[in-house]
């Protein structure tokens, strides 16, 4: 009789898990929405299609710089993240033997990264560039991570600035300086991002309370918080409606129908909350992510169709 034996379990190797875990410490789902303002800001810049190897080289660096500070922001965060469900896997929180970086290791990877995009950008860019990319890690750990998450509910509407730098960096990589359409590139991110970011805290409103983080949401009634959020979508609008002058009519035409689906996305939640029923704050944050994604890409469009 022949017998047949098992075949013995699979196992992953142990450097596979490593490199889901580092790669995980960058966050790169934000990365991705990051960088969709950076090539944006580079057509403008340019008036048309920029050299494709400084393109890549912007978009390395930019990467890397915001892979370093989503990483040093875990590490920093480590303590909050286990006590939210929505962050306990993460690398640093998780008790998943899968993962199986350091704390310290984390650092080390998280500084490297850093260097290596500040060289990228400074050597093969510019200098202004790299000095954005570092400017960019330093507030969104120093100012956002370390000053204003644990003390403030203003600590999103302040700290959300550190997602400005990539529309910068890419205009100065063309350029070598910052503009005024940069700084209006900026500026829409910077108002787009509260009620970005509000959205989901609403919808993770007791896994901030419970790692004791004054998210507004957990520290305002509904009410005010959707207020808030019709206050910032309407701000974010008026200021996407600026760039027609540089971005051109074709932009300006999807600028109008991009803010109008915002804004009433925003009105159908202050309408869910106002009833009293069950809120979807998430389907707002869906449409606050193709919205900034769908808007930078109208800005190519328009430069493009313009030149």
């Amino acid at each position: 009789m022949t017998v047949v034996r098992a075949a013995p379990p699979r196992h992953r190797p142990a450097h596979a898990g490593a490199v889901r875990a580092y790669l995980a410490l960058t966050k790169p789902r934000i990365i991705e929405l990051l960088l969709v303002t950076t090539v944006p800001a580079m057509v403008l810049a340019r008036r048309g299609v920029p050299s494709l190897p400084l393109v890549l080289l912007t978009l390395v660096g930019g990467t890397l710089a915001a892979g370093s500070a989503n990483a040093l922001n875990c590490y920093f965060d480590r303590d909050i993240d286990a006590k939210m469900r929505r962050t306990s896997r993460r690398p640093l929180a998780a008790a998943d033997p899968a993962y199986v970086v350091s704390p310290p290791r984390a650092l080390v990877f998280a500084s490297l990264l850093g260097v290596a995009a500040t060289l990228v950008l400074g050597l093969t860019v510019n200098w202004l560039a790299a000095a954005l990319a570092d400017a960019a890690i330093v507030f969104y750990i120093v100012v956002y991570t370390l000053g204003l998450k644990r003390r403030t509910a203003s600590n999103i509407v302040i700290g959300g600035a550190a997602g400005c730098f990539p529309a910068l960096v890419g205009w100065a990589a063309v350029t070598g300086r910052v503009g005024l359409p940069a700084l209006l590139l900026a500026a829409v991110v910077f108002v787009w991002t509260p009620p970005h970011f509000w959205a989901l805290a609403m919808r993770y409103r007791e896994d901030y309370a419970a790692a004791g983080v004054p998210m507004l949401p957990v520290v305002a009634t509904p009410e005010m918080v959707v207020r808030k959020i019709l206050v910032y979508t309407a701000a974010t609008i008026a200021v996407s409606l600026t760039l027609v002058w540089y971005a051109g009519p074709v932009y300006g035409v999807c600028a109008v129908g991009l803010g109008g689906w915002f804004w009433g996305a925003a009105w159908r939640l202050r309408r869910q909350v106002r009833a009293g029923g069950v809120a979807r704050p998430m389907a707002l944050f869906h449409v606050t992510n193709n919205y900034l994604a769908l808007l930078f890409v109208a800005v190519v469009a328009g430069t493009l169709v313009g030149t």
